[in-house]
């Protein structure tokens, strides 16, 4: 090798080298750097909301703030910011203690097992660029090989998976990250899950969080009751200085702009709205509770015992229109009062020869003293089939009608909505009883396109049978006229 190639070996090699110091200093300083030395395929330089999502996390440290609230679509990358971003404030303080929690442990563990896993990571090929080359002071201690409980050399506690479920009594923290607590809208719509949810923020995890230390929730905005929602309306006035950060899927739906077209396009989205109804997709994308936006019904009454003044069994039974649609049957307990109590649902997109053995054995379980079922669309024949195989297993008890329903449906169910509202007792638990039909009830729209509307229609039924049985105005006397005599 001649003077000159050596030379210029010896020159590339220590421009390269600098190279890797420059990467390696700017990475040490500056959160979005690292995470585009860590995952550049994801941190590119032109996704500027990925930029702003990495400086509000390092000036949320900087500042005086005590809660910073994110709220971002799936897959755009917010769980997988705030691991690295785990990983950078340990490698600058290795003696700093880290809390996540998650809607169960086993998410909560595998969020800290990838934190880990990453710190320890050992180079395979030589210009391979590892964590202990950025931060050499943070090295995992030796034997601490516990995916939920580990600790850095020097420190005796380092990070620790939690979930509501879980315990972190005794362990203080510098930054606590709750991840996701609620696990899909049948949790994120029942009151009782989510004042567990708050009770276990507020009375477990805040004591444990050290004088001057920090928490990140990381949330999709499913209630304005849900964690989020507590935060940000209760705990300013206990002192505490907010940050929130909400970044939306859809930035424009006239011009079709997009948060970021590289993760999900105009046409990815409008699919996926298609597909989970606009309630469900304005949550998960657009950070808008599904208890607020758009939706008919904005009360619900519960019940947690059936009344003594009950003086009728009813069944209202609304058959599928359609191989999508849902036969939609609920049976109430109507009081004195006129009030309607909800004991029973047949929701289901079963076919007829199954449906009506099913309705069958509903109307004899609850004792159903007067059945009504919409004559449109093969309802006479399901009418005539139930009734029959009632009578075969020995009940005959109820009174059995079809009739004709002419009026608009979407109408109907708009004109009685603050009836319904305000007449209508659902069990307390009827979440979990009776999920598709609760979702389909608390999700339907006032505008727009719903998926699905058996379950109001046939609720509007109840307003519609007991109004007529029970006309209290001259005005409702003349609406019944119209329901009966067109």
């Amino acid at each position: 090798m001649t003077m000159d190639k050596i030379q210029k070996y010896r020159y590339l090699k220590e421009l390269k080298q600098l190279k890797r110091e420059k990467l390696l200093r700017e990475a040490r300083d500056d959160f979005f750097s690292y995470c585009q030395l860590r995952i550049p395929d994801l941190y590119k330089s032109d996704r500027k909301y990925l930029k702003d999502l990495c400086q509000e996390f390092e000036e949320f440290m900087k500042s005086d703030d005590d809660i910073m609230l994110l709220n971002l679509p799936p897959r755009h990358a917010k769980s997988t910011t705030a691991g690295r971003f785990v990983e950078w404030e340990l490698g600058k303080n290795p003696k700093l203690r880290v809390a996540t929690g998650s809607y169960n442990e086993d998410m909560a563990t595998d969020f800290s097992k990838d934190v880990r896993e990453n710190i320890a990571e050992e180079r395979v090929i030589d210009d391979q660029i590892v964590y202990t080359d950025i931060f050499p002071k943070a090295k995992l201690k030796q034997g601490s090989a516990a995916a939920k409980r580990w600790a850095l050399q020097g420190s005796k506690l380092s990070y620790l998976a939690t979930s509501p479920g879980g315990s972190a009594t005794g362990k203080g923290f510098d930054l606590l990250i709750v991840d996701d607590v609620i696990k899909g809208i049948v949790e994120a719509t029942n009151e009782n899950e989510l004042q567990k949810h708050w009770d276990w923020f507020t009375k477990q995890m805040l004591s444990r969080v050290e004088k001057g230390g920090k928490i990140i929730v990381i949330m999709t905005r499913w209630h304005s009751k849900d964690l989020a929602g507590r935060i940000i309306d209760e705990m300013p006035a206990m002192g505490y200085k907010l940050r929130v950060v909400i970044k939306k899927a859809l930035l424009n739906e006239e011009t079709h702009e997009m948060l970021c077209p590289d993760i999900l396009s105009y046409e990815d989205f409008k699919k996926k709205r298609a597909a989970m109804g606009t309630a469900i997709a304005n949550a998960n994308y657009q950070q808008e509770p599904i208890d607020q936006k758009g939706r008919l019904y904005q009360k619900f009454q519960t019940y947690d015992k059936l009344p003594d003044n009950i003086i009728k069994i009813w069944n209202y039974t609304d058959t599928a229109d359609k191989g999508a649609d849902y036969l939609s049957s609920p049976v109430w307990a109507e009081t004195s009062d006129h009030k309607a109590y909800i004991i029973d649902v047949l929701y289901t997109k079963e076919p007829m020869e199954v449906t009506e053995n099913a309705h069958a054995n509903m109307i004899a379980r609850n004792k159903v003293n007067q059945v009504r079922i919409e004559g449109n669309n093969g309802g006479r024949g399901f009418k005539r089939n139930s009734e029959r195989k009632a009578k075969e297993i020995g009940y005959y008890g109820a009174y059995w009608e079809d009739f004709h329903q002419s009026a608009n449906k979407q109408s109907r169910i708009l004109s009685n909505s603050a009836w319904v509202e305000n007449n209508v007792y659902y069990p307390e638990d009827w979440a979990l009883r009776w999920p598709e039909f609760y979702e389909a009830m608390t999700t339907y729209q006032r505008e727009g396109k719903n998926a699905h509307d058996d379950a109001p229609d046939s609720i509007t039924g109840i307003a519609e049978t007991l109004q007529i049985q029970n006309p209290q105005s001259l005005e409702e006397r003349m609406e019944a006229a119209k329901f009966f005599f067109g």
